[in-house]
């Protein structure tokens, strides 16, 4: 069974990277704890930021059509631009790993799920699951609390 690509990229990143963007979760973390009057800020910054596998897919796709226009108009070499980017990009699919991701974590892009974890800490500091509480009457509070549905306004 194929792992997923959350584990694939994190086994496939040095340890010292993996270390840096784990180091940087908690300090954002613990500053928001400190000041938790900017955790909806960070939570806006965080649903915007890309995660390495959106990176990797957009620089893919620009330098595949680039080596393709190139190639129409300036020799069929550049042909092999677009080869070499989709040999990296199902390299990257199936084992995690491809040459420009060491140079892209180096440079702080992070896994959805590495961005997730310090999404709903920020969450959880901020008191969006002190509602959730066991039971099936408050499965609507627990996806409200995920952000999978928009809270309704209590009456009163």
């Amino acid at each position: 069974m194929a792992r997923q690509s959350t584990e694939r990229v994190e086994r496939a990143t040095s340890t010292s990277v993996n270390r840096r963007i784990e180091a940087e979760i908690m300090a954002s973390i613990e500053y928001h704890m400190a000041y938790p009057d900017e955790i909806d800020q960070r939570l806006k910054e965080l649903e915007e930021e890309w995660d390495i596998e959106r990176v990797l897919q957009a620089n893919a796709s620009a330098l595949a059509f680039l080596g393709t226009a190139l190639g129409l108009l300036s020799g069929r070499r550049w042909l092999l631009l677009p080869a070499a980017v989709s040999a990296f990009l199902f390299q990257h699919a199936t084992q995690g790993w491809c040459p420009p991701l060491p140079v892209l974590r180096r440079l702080g892009f992070r896994t959805a799920h590495e961005i997730a974890q310090e999404y709903y800490a920020l969450k959880a500091i901020r008191g969006d699951f002190a509602e959730v509480k066991a039971g099936a009457d408050n499965a609507e509070a627990a996806l409200v609390a995920v952000g999978l549905r928009k809270g309704r306004k209590k009456k009163g």
